[in-house]
């Protein structure tokens, strides 16, 4: 068993996305998937009348609704819900236990173990949209996160969609470094550069990206951003507020992380962003 089996074997990702943080990441999330859902959906190809004059809520009537592949689903979490709305929902996750979970659950939604550099299994143009919101948290090199971000590009027709997550060099800087005390001995031990970036470790579980590598990665893979977000804004270091805060104000919350979560100045220090690309 890999360490990053072990470490799924026992992280609740469940709880976390349920969690007062873990839900204004989810919501936020799911609003900007259905945005683009909502541009696959209305496509010319995609928009024909039913009798009364109204469009399929998923796709054409004549045609199979919009094909999403999750690349790294964990427990399913979005893929179960995307599914439960009537879509086309193909899950690929690495870790057995996690796809065990995402199975019992009982909807309708293909579920495979795979990696998300080897998606074999699946022919080029097969999906109109690619979620790939775990694999790269957790690959080392510049080449395996091009590769990750190729092997989604393949699987995705032209003119379809990759949303791709990040969890960023400085939340985990400011967060692990020097809120929970451990930036110094980072330093010593040689782990960062001398501008404060994370070094690809192939030893740590998780990796860090800033927005500059991201773009690289992008250019070298051919791909073309549609926007960029920062889904969790600052709930990561505020999580006891949000803990603390009654319904109303946490609503309150929610809304203000819409209405800003686009504001670049905020992508950076975010815990994670999720970049929009087209293919």
């Amino acid at each position: 068993m890999t360490e990053l089996e072990q470490y799924y074997n026992k992280f609740n990702e469940e709880k976390r996305l349920q969690s007062r943080h873990g839900q204004v990441e989810y919501h936020t999330t799911m609003h900007y998937i259905h945005r683009y859902l909502d541009i696959l959906k209305n496509e010319p190809e995609n928009v024909t009348k039913q009798d009364g004059g109204e469009t399929d809520p998923c796709g054409d009537i004549d045609q199979q609704p919009v094909r999403i592949i999750d690349i790294g689903a964990g427990t399913g979490r979005y893929s179960v819900a995307l599914a439960d709305e009537g879509y086309d929902v193909t899950a690929v996750e690495l870790v057995k236990y996690n796809l065990g979970i995402l199975k019992q659950k009982g909807a309708n939604v293909k579920a495979y173990q795979g990696n998300a550099l080897k998606l074999k299994r699946f022919a080029d143009n097969s999906f109109d949209l690619a979620l790939l919101f775990g694999p790269m948290y957790h690959l080392h090199s510049d080449e395996e996160h091009v590769q990750a971000l190729l092997e989604a590009k393949r699987v995705v027709r032209s003119g379809g969609y990759i949303m791709v997550a990040y969890v960023m060099n400085d939340y985990s800087v400011i967060k692990y470094g020097f809120m929970e005390n451990h930036i110094a001995e980072r330093v010593k031990r040689g782990e960062l550069t001398d501008d404060f970036q994370i070094l690809h470790n192939d030893k740590e579980l998780y990796d860090y990206a800033r927005l500059e590598q991201i773009d690289a990665w992008n250019a070298t893979a051919g791909l073309s951003r549609e926007l960029m977000i920062a889904p969790d804004g600052a709930a990561d270091y505020i999580r006891p507020m949000l803990n603390a805060m009654d319904e109303e104000t946490f609503e309150l919350f929610l809304q203000y992380q819409l209405k800003n979560c686009e504001r670049q100045e905020l992508l950076g220090a975010s815990s994670h962003t999720l970049d929009i690309l087209q293919v």
